[in-house]
């Protein structure tokens, strides 16, 4: 399959795009986790998951534009993507992914691979 320049800039541009929203709300869970110390609300935190979350639910709905223009228009074939990088990036940017064990690490990519899997098997 041959990709105009116009689909390859829409790809490129859905890549990037992909990977900072997922990014953003990664930042969002990882601080949402942190918005309850000692049974009473950190207010702080939940101003840093809202902003990472509101960020990362901006960037994503400017990459559906290009979604669409590579002709997917469906809302399972759009999250896998940022699923994958937004549970890399949780893994990664609480520095615990490089602490896991290698069979675990290997687990969590099968998982990654098993939901990609079942969206392309379902038609999602």
């Amino acid at each position: 399959m041959t990709m105009s320049p116009e689909q390859i800039r829409a790809l490129l541009i859905v890549i990037a795009l992909t990977v900072i929203s997922g990014f953003g709300d990664s930042q969002g869970f990882l601080h949402s986790a942190k918005v309850w110390r000692e049974d009473r609300i950190v207010w702080e935190e939940v101003a840093y998951s809202a902003a990472s979350f509101g960020f990362g639910i901006a960037v994503y709905w400017v990459s559906i534009r290009f979604y669409q223009r590579l002709g997917v228009s469906f809302a399972e074939t759009q999250t896998i993507f940022w699923f994958a990088v937004t549970i890399i990036g949780v893994a990664v940017l609480s520095g615990k992914f490089a602490q896991w064990g290698r069979a675990d690490q290997f687990v969590a990519l099968g998982v990654l691979a098993g939901v990609g899997w079942l969206l392309f098997r379902t038609g999602g």
